[in-house]
């Protein structure tokens, strides 16, 4: 152990931290608590004050409350209830010295041997008055009067797992305060904490587990959050850096708008929006530069992004080079073809379509003209990602809904050229603080401005209990298409499934057919071999299909100006940015428009993402409830340990702070490029996240 004082590192393993010990090591690595400077950074999930504690006679019905009080008498029973055979009911009886209440928990047992009478406990939990006021199910812990750790003060309350008491981790973490907190190094230059007015690191960690009061909490917690925001994006920086220095010398296409990109303008029956203006003249200056775009767009449902990928890949074709158009799906892929075949063709500029479904022959003639350079836009799937794909002069690549493609399928198709321009897109928005996060090697642009005259799809709910209206539902499809127009209807399963209580789409599409035998109605879902696939689409872009019963298939770039009603079955089962894409399918056309979400008994996490659906059609607000709902991680598809799980930062609510820590990054290595003058910080940063970024090597 005497390494431990003579060095000033503190990533030993935890197991070394006085009291813990090999059992409790592995306990604490469930929650990510492997060194003794995870246990430093291991913050309280949330605080009690029990400094003032609020007595029982102040107590409301729903509020969620922290009391200390005496156990007076313990209780345990049976439900006598048929449907609750089985549940055991442990009542406690409680006294603050001057009222009476209760707390109850269900089939916990053991609690006969804890909550005795005489002993004194804090409980925290939900409020009711079943009968008289009852804490229903609260957390709590037995106090001892010799821990100063548990009264009189703001008690620290920290994440817990089996076999950790809250009592024990209060002082197992003060322990590591004692043993590591004067160790640690302050690795953000003197000059930012001076200049951002930003507390002391080692103050910060002790004010987190120790908090005097709110606003000294506050400016604490500002500081770590700033911290872990900092870091991630010098880090990101970092790797942009090392990206293009790595393709300084490179060959690529410098691009500058010409007689094409102004004929196209021309050639427009519609004015720009603002926002596309200047998202074009970002795009345009991108490839015009000495370094290769590496561009983000992100865009509403509607909001033009294929209008801006054209305008690039217009710019391209004035150089003299090619565009690789990167789709994730054969519907997708068919329809960008079609549309861009028709816009181009007065431009000068060929445009073919590569798909797996090809014929030998018509797929030898696609790739010719590539090899060639007479096909100046090469749409298609995953079969760009070919070995026998070639171009003569590839200097674009548009990826749409980059987020269906993996990093190795994307980087695959960068290959076969040397430093191309990528615009990447994505019509389901993340949140607007996200991409510097988590895109942070990519710049960022937003269409946040719809064409005029594009109106809100009208939203409905249609719970369970409303489900005597279905023929109402049923009459509104038949009057929208004998008005001339078309419907979705989207089922979550293609088959019946014995595991899950939903609709199949084959069996709605059948009872529909039954139900409105005067409708034409087709199917599709995505085991449909692609030619039966490309021939429903196409019936119904004709018209020629008055309801269309389909899977998620639909969900992605499917323009059918036409259609202004979709049904959504089971629609709880959907995320929100799943379903705000479906309900992106319909309002194409300057009409008035419906979605109908029809549920049963959602989840309450269901029934909260059906609600915000019916109240907004901003996908950026939908995206910013995702997020909070289900954490970025899952909603980027990142779960890089260090990179996205932060301690203390919340996307949600620090998007300032992660403008500010971008700022900061972006004039720190400005100044410092390689880090040379900021051991610490780079130290720290290659620790705690150099594998997850890919750091390794890096100036």
């Amino acid at each position: 152990m005497s390494f431990l004082a003579e060095g000033s590192d503190i990533s030993f393993p935890v197991r070394f931290v006085k009291g813990v010990g090999e059992v409790r090591e592995r306990a604490l690595s469930r929650l990510g608590v492997r060194t003794a400077e995870d246990l430093l950074f291991f913050f309280p999930r949330r605080y009690e004050d029990r400094r003032n504690i609020t007595p029982f006679s102040a107590l409301t019905e729903g509020s969620v409350a922290s009391v200390v009080a005496e156990v007076a008498a313990f209780e345990k029973r049976s439900s006598s209830s048929s449907s609750r055979r089985g549940l055991e009911i442990s009542s406690v009886l409680l006294s603050d010295g001057r009222d009476f209440i209760r707390a109850v928990w269900f089939n916990m047992p053991r609690l006969e041997g804890v909550l005795t009478p005489g002993t004194r406990v804090a409980l925290y939990g939900k409020v009711e008055v079943r009968g008289g006021i009852q804490l229903t199910s609260p957390e709590f812990e037995v106090l001892d009067e010799s821990d100063p750790e548990s009264v009189g003060r703001i008690v620290p309350v920290y994440p817990a797992t089996a076999g950790l008491s809250p009592k024990w981790l209060r002082r197992i973490v003060s322990s590591a305060l004692e043993l590591c907190l004067s160790r640690v190094c302050d690795y953000i230059p003197p000059e930012m904490r001076r200049r951002l007015g930003f507390a002391d690191l080692r103050e910060s960690i002790l004010e987190m587990h120790r908090p005097r009061g709110r606003e000294s909490w506050r400016r604490a917690r500002t500081r770590l959050a700033f911290d872990e925001l900092f870091l991630l994006q010098t880090g990101l920086l970092l790797r942009k850096k090392r990206h293009f220095a790595a393709q300084k010398n490179a060959p690529f296409v410098r691009g500058k708008p010409g007689e094409k990109f102004d004929a196209f303008l021309r050639s427009l029956p519609f004015p720009l929006t603002g926002a596309q203006d200047r998202v074009i003249r970002e795009v345009a200056s991108d490839m015009a530069s000495e370094t290769p775009m590496n561009r983000l767009l992100q865009g509403d449902v509607g909001s033009g992004k294929t209008l801006v990928a054209v305008a690039a890949l217009v710019i391209a074709a004035d150089s003299g080079a090619q565009t690789a158009f990167m789709v994730p799906t054969e519907i997708l892929a068919q329809q960008h073809y079609f549309r861009l075949k028709e816009w181009l063709a007065e431009l000068g500029i060929r445009a073919e379509l590569l798909m797996g479904s090809l014929s030998r022959g018509e797929r030898r003639r696609v790739l010719g003209a590539a090899a060639s350079g007479e096909a100046g836009v090469l749409v298609g799937t995953h079969a760009l990602f070919g070995a026998k794909v070639r171009f003569k002069q590839l200097g674009l690549v548009v990826v749409d809904e980059q987020h269906r493609f993996g990093v190795l399928q994307k980087n695959t198709l960068l290959a076969k050229t040397r430093a191309p321009h990528v615009l990447v897109m994505t019509a389901t928005p993340s949140p607007r603080t996200l991409p510097l996060s988590i895109d942070g090697d990519l710049d960022v642009s937003v269409l946040d401005e719809l064409p005029p005259g594009r109106k809100p799809v009208r939203t409905v709910l249609l719970r369970a209990s409303e489900r005597q209206h279905f023929a109402r539902l049923l009459a509104f499809i038949r009057d929208t298409a004998r008005q001339g127009h078309q419907v979705y209807w989207v089922c979550p399963l293609i088959e019946e499934s014995e595991k899950l209580d939903l609709s199949a789409a084959y069996s709605r599409f059948q009872s529909l057919k039954e139900y409105l035998p005067d409708l034409r109605a087709a199917l599709i879902h995505g085991q449909l071999p692609a030619g039966e696939k490309e021939a429903v689409m196409r019936a119904f872009a004709a018209g020629e299909t008055d309801l269309l019963v389909a899977t998620s298939v639909i969900e992605v770039g499917v323009d059918i100006p036409n259609a202004t009603a979709m049904v959504i079955e089971d629609a709880s089962r959907f995320g929100m940015a799943q379903l705000h894409q479906l309900r992106g399918r319909v309002g194409r056309g300057g009409g008035e428009s419906h979605c109908v979400l029809l549920c049963g008994k959602p989840t309450p996490e269901g029934a909260a993402r059906l609600d915000a659906m019916v109240s907004s059609s901003d996908g950026f607000e939908i995206a910013e409830m995702d997020l909070r709902q289900r954490g970025p991680g899952e909603i980027c598809g990142v779960r890089q340990h260090g990179v996205t799980d932060f301690r203390v930062a919340d996307l949600t609510r620090d998007y300032k702070l992660l403008a500010l820590a971008r700022k900061e990054a972006a004039l720190l290595l400005e100044k410092d490029p390689a880090l040379e003058n900021a051991g610490p910080l780079k130290d720290t940063l290659m620790r705690r996240l150099g594998a997850a970024l890919e750091l390794a090597g890096t100036a």
